[in-house]
């Protein structure tokens, strides 16, 4: 069974003295944008939400290796240890949707090389999931505080002695912020993956923990905490109203509170974090 209604959802997190979601490309510092905005990227969500049906004893294909429950040593492996190294010759969306909970909901690219000296040999496949979910962004600018650290102990060996230069480093840390993303579930897309009613409660439970069992250096325990989830299940599965109208209905403040507009006939469940 397919979705049966469309569904809509969005969630409210404060930060405080964390780093939410590194930029690579910028030292890691936090993700900001031009007008000081901070950003966590939808990927960086996306695999919170993986990590979570992970814990909860989901099959999931995209995992981290840091987390990951089999001897994988890529996703390409880990595909060709569930169905064979044919992928190119089997039925491998219907077969990897009901396998792995991502797929069916995220959707995911099968793009492997094939044999050099065979052409035609690869495989590139696209499965496009029911289930998107956006970047969550800040309410106001956030201010972004670095602090230069330096570690006791040397990595490597220095010169004459002295202490290497990988003793010294830098932190990045947003002080205090409110972020906010939406997400959607289309049921005309969950036919083609087999996304279910039952797949989309078991992302809603998670919704309100994604940071539990996510803590770090950046990220210690308790620096990111969800607020509260809101979820809109509309009666069919066209929706009673786009997902625009229905995001721009919930206005967050820069304390964390917010304000619902009424859509006559839809009223959101809200959940608070956990």
């Amino acid at each position: 069974m397919s979705l049966s209604k469309k569904v809509d959802f969005a969630v409210i997190f404060s930060v405080k003295n964390a780093n939410p979601n590194g930029d690579p490309l910028n030292s890691n510092r936090p993700r900001i944008n031009y007008d000081g905005i901070g950003e966590v990227s939808d990927v960086c969500i996306k695999r919170k939400v993986r990590d979570r049906l992970l814990e909860s004893c989901r099959e999931i294909f995209v995992q981290s290796d840091d987390r990951k429950t089999d001897g994988a040593t890529s996703l390409r492996n880990r595909a060709e240890t569930a169905f064979g190294k044919k992928l190119g010759e089997i039925d491998i969306v219907k077969k990897a949707c009901a396998k792995w909970f991502d797929v069916r909901a995220f959707g995911q690219v099968f793009a492997y090389k094939g044999d050099e000296k065979k052409d035609g040999s690869g495989v590139s496949i696209g499965i496009r999931g029911p289930v998107t979910i956006q970047s969550a962004f800040s309410v106001d600018p956030v201010n972004v505080t670095s602090t230069q650290i330096t570690k006791s102990v040397s990595g490597e060996d220095g010169k004459d002695g002295k202490r290497a230069s990988d003793t010294i480093g830098m932190k990045h840390r947003v002080d205090d912020g409110i972020y906010y993303f939406f997400g959607s579930m289309n049921p005309q897309l969950s036919e083609k993956t087999g996304f279910s009613d039952e797949d989309a409660r078991a992302i809603k439970d998670v919704l309100p923990k994604i940071f539990e069992n996510d803590a770090s250096s950046a990220r210690p325990d308790g620096s990111m905490r969800v607020l509260k989830v809101f979820w809109w299940e509309h009666n069919s599965k066209s929706g009673q109203y786009s997902s625009a109208k229905v995001h721009e209905s919930l206005k967050v403040k820069h304390d964390g509170s917010y304000e619902l507009s009424a859509l006559d006939g839809l009223v959101p469940e809200v959940i608070d974090g956990f």
